[in-house]
């Protein structure tokens, strides 16, 4: 919890990730201020006090601040929570490089590789912001509702300096948040990328109505995927196994309200993607994601099945129930 000399914490990004986050600081007695790139939602969250289209019914806390001038936090404050979608992230840290502080700490909880280059958004940040730059990454099961409801919840922070990552987890950490460290960066990130794309298989097998059996069976195999590709890029097998792994893979696929399994139920049921997400009304990371990791996977040659046929899925039209029977017809082989 918070000290009385506690520094103040900016949270970028406020949807519902961003908004259960700014609720969870300013419940631990941190000044938090929320700042999201629509001035008119902006004005929405400051003038009910609550973010009534993604979490309602959940009053800010008084300690939580609504902003619209970016510029103007990004100048005054030395801690940063972003949460904005992965497509925005290269944006919003370049908008913060020419009047942040050089001592700043910069946290992200966005899950997902950055859009057309398949980088990890640890490697953007870097790119953007220089080497020097004190950084960590959240991760793990969570869904944005239950955090801001106060539900138990446990995370992982992963930063390459073991002190970064006990302050970013020391600002989130409370009776209802438990909060591990690592300093598995790439793992942590990997584990929270890849897990939507598996989500979505999960889906999809669901929509067709195949079972509780098909759905354990892609959670692991999944994992052995997650695993596979976590591994080649650098990422440690025990991370994998678990919260940012395995614990965020099992949420993920097995609880509706993954935006990422809803999305493939509704492929799974014979609706097409860009219906599904626009009747979601928020980002499905997954979808994104599953582009980047057949690239990746393809220059790494990793083999990686189930992200394969959802890629297939989600670019190349391929029917649901095709891609399922591929999978079932592969060749069998040793576990």
């Amino acid at each position: 919890m918070a000290s009385v000399s506690s520094p103040s914490i900016a949270v970028l990004g406020s949807g519902s990730w961003g908004t259960s986050l700014a609720i969870l600081l300013a419940r631990n007695g941190y000044r938090t201020r929320l700042w999201g790139h629509e001035p008119a939602h902006q004005t929405r969250l400051a003038r009910e006090r609550q973010n009534a289209q993604h979490l309602p019914g959940i009053v800010f806390p008084d300690k939580l601040e609504v902003c619209d001038d970016f510029t103007a936090l990004a100048r005054a404050e030395k801690r940063f929570l972003v949460a904005v979608p992965s497509h925005a992230f290269r944006a919003t840290i370049a908008a913060m490089q020419p009047v942040m502080a050089t001592d700043a700490i910069v946290a992200w909880a966005t899950k997902g590789l950055e859009p057309g280059s398949g980088r990890l958004l640890s490697e953007v940040l870097v790119d953007v912001l220089g080497a020097r730059i004190r950084h960590a990454v959240i991760s793990g099961p969570s869904f944005a509702v239950e955090v801001a409801r106060g539900l138990p919840t446990a995370l992982t922070v992963a930063s390459p300096q073991a002190d970064v990552a006990d302050e970013v987890a020391g600002w989130l950490r409370n009776d209802h948040m438990r909060v591990y460290t690592s300093q598995d960066v790439a793992g942590v990130q990997l584990g929270g990328a890849i897990k939507n794309v598996i989500a979505i298989a999960a889906g999809i097998s669901d929509g067709l109505g195949f079972g509780a059996n098909a759905r354990a069976a892609l959670i692991t195999r999944g994992l052995a995927e997650v695993t596979r590709l976590g591994v080649a890029l650098g990422g440690r097998v025990e991370t994998f196994m678990g919260l940012a792994g395995a614990g965020d893979l099992i949420l993920t696929c097995t609880d509706n309200t993954s935006r990422n399994r809803r999305l493939g139920l509704g492929i799974g049921r014979g609706r097409g993607a860009q219906e599904v997400l626009a009747e979601l009304g928020q980002e499905a990371e997954g979808m994104a994601t599953a582009r980047e990791i057949h690239g990746l996977a393809q220059r790494l040659g990793v083999e990686m099945p189930i992200c394969e046929q959802v890629y297939r899925v989600l670019y190349e039209g391929l029917p649901a129930q095709a891609a399922v029977e591929t999978l079932l017809k592969r060749e069998p082989k040793a576990e």
